[in-house]
């Protein structure tokens, strides 16, 4: 297989494009977001976090004609019966911000003791040589914390602030970049798929 120069990031999203590009540093690879080809959103209609992938990455693709990296994740949370999974980004509504769903879920888990309160980042990543790549690599991370009382820490994105990390007993949102880069469900994942990457030549 020859090396893959360049990758479409099926994502809009700025802090998935500061870690993706973060992770490949030195492969070789230049990770470009969709956006720089004014390619729109596609709805994510599937029910589990591959489906979406698979949804997002064959899309970038036929509209780009590059290959195609995309990730779907979002946080289960025991106490809500693993919700809100594929709904993370929009569980507070379809525009709603980091700030609207993390005020929600604090909501739903007042009253919650903290033992219970077990939660975890999961990450689906999906790698697609074209749109119509019969066989996409697929690689899958997950990051095990719990759910705060309140917000802590100004960094990172999405529920950070409020995810509890107990191996260095601070949040998400306290973590810098490069130890997050260490530890995340994305990170798990992206590592898996460079080991793919590498067994097929890619890189």
């Amino acid at each position: 297989m020859k090396p893959i120069k360049k990758i479409v990031l099926a994502s809009g999203n700025a802090g998935k494009v500061r870690e993706i590009n973060k992770l490949f540093a030195g492969t070789g690879i230049e990770v470009v977001p969709q956006s720089e080809f004014n390619v729109t959103e596609v709805p994510e209609t599937g029910t589990t976090f591959v489906e979406n992938a698979i949804i997002k990455a064959r899309h970038a693709a036929e509209c780009t004609g590059l290959p195609a990296i995309s990730d779907d994740s979002g946080i289960e949370v025991d106490a809500l019966d693993s919700r809100p999974g594929v709904y993370s980004a929009r569980y507070a509504g379809e525009n709603a911000t980091d700030e609207d769903n993390n005020r929600l879920m604090l909501k739903e888990l007042e009253g919650i003791p903290e033992a219970e309160r077990t939660a975890r980042y999961q990450c689906l990543i999906v790698f697609m040589r074209s749109h119509t790549d019969p066989v996409p690599i697929i690689a899958q991370g997950s990051w095990e914390g719990r759910i705060l009382q309140a917000p802590q820490g100004e960094g990172g994105f999405g529920y950070d602030p409020i995810f509890y990390v107990p191996t260095h007993g601070c949040s998400g949102g306290e973590l810098p970049l490069d130890v997050k880069n260490t530890l995340s469900h994305r990170s798990i994942a992206l590592n898996a798929m460079l080991e793919e990457f590498r067994k097929h030549k890619y890189i």
